[in-house]
């Protein structure tokens, strides 16, 4: 059931991606019109992204994954290391992205065996994967093919100067004696009287290595008498050798990467100019708000909000005229849940509870009745039952599409609720630090941006026409949608059963037996006479009271023991068992993570599971702590808390000695894990 699951959340959640086409197109390009038996030759991957998009460097900064490269080749033949050019920052929100727009070529060098035989021609496979970010990061991938002759090696005049310039992007070993010193800064010191004397107009430094320094942090440019110092922001005690690039740009706009493995050693006092540094002080309230505003956009592609909105969709084209005004109110009911939802964090928190996002969910009553109103939702969208008569008059018509509009904006909100979207974690968790105010304008940022696509219908109303025309189409479309809810319904029903195991989900589907007696009740009764109608009504209100009572028992249902969660490496976790491991100085990966969270689920199936991270574990001997956040737990939300998160998932790994934790990214990947680690 869990792996269907996540399997119906990942294909819900990709289908409007796979819908807008590729971001990238990739290709292959040979530098040689024909490789010589033993000889080699360059490969570029060509990625062509489109404007507004990036991919990433090796080390892709605070969030995302490099491009992968997955060779076929015949028996005998090899291809090499990605020769990685220079990157960009990519500031997004309040953290740093490093990577690629444009058009970037990967080179790769390709050899063929020394037995390769003249005039043969070979065909070179590769499976090329990427994820490409804007507001939104999506994964994609391409299966690429290039045919090359055995044969007397030549360039191939046609691409010379692109390989040129592909080459020119590539980092030079450092020609100046680079040490670094750590403290409450981090001080890169190049030993160059040249680069004093021409003062560089920036010198950007991109760590080799993910959760070396802070990446959004302002690096600061030196000067001593003798070289330039770059003052970096640490974000772990480095101990060994610091690695990365340093590119530095002159005056005149050229550019040049320099690849440094720097030791410890002794850096010469430096004046740094006076600068602007509003963003040294962290994350500000206007950022918090326009991170708010695109994490609240990214939240509809959540599995369980994409049919609310389809729903809606389906509502405004079919109301014509009046979908401006529907557009409006369901922003409207959107908004308002938000704000209200933060208002009962912040009022629950001066009171001293400790919550946090998605705390509804910790109860089990609250799972429930999630449950049986998505249920209902599916119910409806089958035709089971329908609320309020076709033959109504006009106005009473009007006024129930608004208030209709309004709350399936509040339904939307409610499943969306349990979600953390990218640019959420920090916004929110920046939001529970500051003032009543100021937390309060972050939740309505959310909503604003939860509810965009609908407040840009009825800015524009022309949009409007851009809609399908309502037709027999949409009846199957509102047919189709109920399976989504239904998936979700189920999906809480496992939830549940994290929570008060067997006995409550018993309660929870005796529930959904009689919410669905007490819609065909109400159905079949719709056109008797007024006793029938009054009767039907009745009992299904009666039936509905029933199966409310049943589940208001579910608080009284003990939860199931159950293991440590997550990845099932690790032990649960408790402040005492982290301080334990810590003062031996083992290293420990914290996972916060719960039942209801699917980002947490497919980040366990798809990364945490994997055994190439089980391995790095065991041979690193890295203590797995699972702060399981599935019921409400005030030291698991003191953890959130304490690092800037106000709720799951969140990944610290702590180092051996480190002073504080490195916090991952929300979307993991192995290659971000195994970074964290020191691989």
């Amino acid at each position: 059931m869990k792996r269907f699951l996540l399997i119906l959340a990942l294909l819900l959640a990709a289908t409007p991606s796979l819908a807008q086409g590729m971001r990238v197109h990739a290709r292959l390009v040979a530098e040689d019109r024909a490789i010589a038996p033993g000889g080699t030759t360059t490969v570029a991957l060509v990625e062509d992204i489109a404007p507004g998009w990036h991919t990433y460097w090796k080390n892709p900064g605070d969030a995302g994954a490099p491009t992968r490269i997955e060779w076929k080749l015949p028996e005998g033949w090899k291809a090499g290391d990605i020769q990685w050019p220079r990157p960009k920052r990519l500031p997004v929100g309040p953290l740093m992205d490093y990577g690629y727009e444009g058009q970037p070529w990967l080179l790769v060098p390709v050899t063929a065996p020394a037995g390769a035989k003249p005039a043969e021609t070979v065909t070179l496979r590769a499976h090329a994967s990427w994820l490409v970010c804007s507001n939104v990061c999506v994964p994609e991938e391409s299966d690429l093919v290039l045919t090359l002759p055995v044969g007397p090696q030549a360039p191939d005049a046609a691409v010379a100067k692109s390989f040129a310039a592909a080459r020119a992007l590539l980092p030079v070993a450092s020609p100046w004696k680079v040490v670094y010193a750590a403290g409450e800064n981090l001080d890169l010191y190049v030993g160059a009287p040249s680069l004093a004397e021409a003062h560089p107009a920036s010198a950007d430094f991109f760590p080799a290595e993910a959760g070396t320094i802070r990446n959004p942090a302002p690096q600061r440019v030196g000067y001593a008498a003798d070289g330039l110092v770059l003052r970096l922001a640490p974000d772990k005690k480095v101990t060994g050798t610091l690695n990365g690039l340093l590119v530095l740009t002159g005056t005149d706009g050229s550019t040049q990467a320099l690849e440094i493995a720097a030791p410890k050693g002794a850096v010469p006092p430096a004046t740094f100019p006076e600068a602007a540094d509003a963003a040294a002080s962290g994350l500000s309230i206007w950022l918090a708000i326009g991170f708010a505003l695109l994490g609240g956009l990214i939240l509809n592609v959540m599995p369980c909000v994409l049919p609310i909105l389809a729903m809606k969709a389906l509502a405004v084209a079919r109301h014509g005229a009046h979908g401006r005004e529907e557009s409006f109110t369901y922003a409207a009911g959107a908004i308002a849940s938000f704000a209200a939802l933060g208002l009962s964090i912040l009022i629950l928190r001066e009171g001293g509870a400790a919550v946090g996002w998605g705390f509804q969910l910790q109860s089990p009553v609250a799972v429930a009745g999630f449950a049986l109103l998505v249920f209902a939702v599916g119910l409806n969208l089958s035709g089971v039952f329908e609320v309020g008569s076709i033959t109504a008059g006009e106005n009473l018509t009007q006024k129930s599409g608004l208030v209709g509009a309004f709350f399936t904006g509040v339904l939307a909100v409610a499943v969306a609720a349990p979600c953390t979207a990218p640019f959420m974690a920090a916004a929110l968790g920046f939001a529970l630090t500051q003032s009543f105010a100021a937390a309060l304008a972050v939740f309505v940022a959310l909503g604003v941006g939860f509810a965009l696509p609908f407040l840009a219908l009825g800015a524009w109303p022309r949009a409007l026409a851009f809609l399908p025309k309502p037709g027999p189409w949409m009846l199957r479309l509102k047919q189709f949608l109920a399976f989504p809810m239904y998936g979700a319904a189920a999906w809480l029903v496992w939830v549940l059963a994290q929570e008060a195991g067997p006995n409550g989900v018993a309660i929870l589907l005796a529930a959904f037996v009689a919410l669905a007696m007490a819609a065909w009740l109400w159905t079949i009764t719709r056109e008797t006479g007024g006793r029938g109608r009054l009767a039907g009504a009745i009992a299904a209100l009666a039936v509905v009271a029933l199966s409310l009572y049943g589940v208001s028992l579910l608080n009284g249902q003990a939860a199931p023991v159950r293991q440590a969660g997550g990845s099932k490496l690790g032990e649960p976790y408790t402040p005492a068992r982290l301080a334990e491991y810590r003062s031996a100085g083992r290293p420990v990966f914290v996972d916060a993570t719960a039942a209801w969270c699917i980002t947490c689920l497919v980040n366990e199936e798809a990364v945490l599971s994997k055994d190439s991270i089980k391995n790095a574990f065991a041979q690193r001997k890295v203590a797995y702590l699972v702060a399981d956040w599935t019921s409400q737990d005030p030291a698991i939300t003191r953890l959130l808390k304490d690092n800037g998160r106000s709720g799951v998932p969140m990944y610290l790994y702590y180092a051996p000695g480190a002073a504080r934790p490195v916090i991952l990214p929300q979307i993991l990947t192995e290659s971000g894990v195994m970074a964290a680690l020191g691989s």
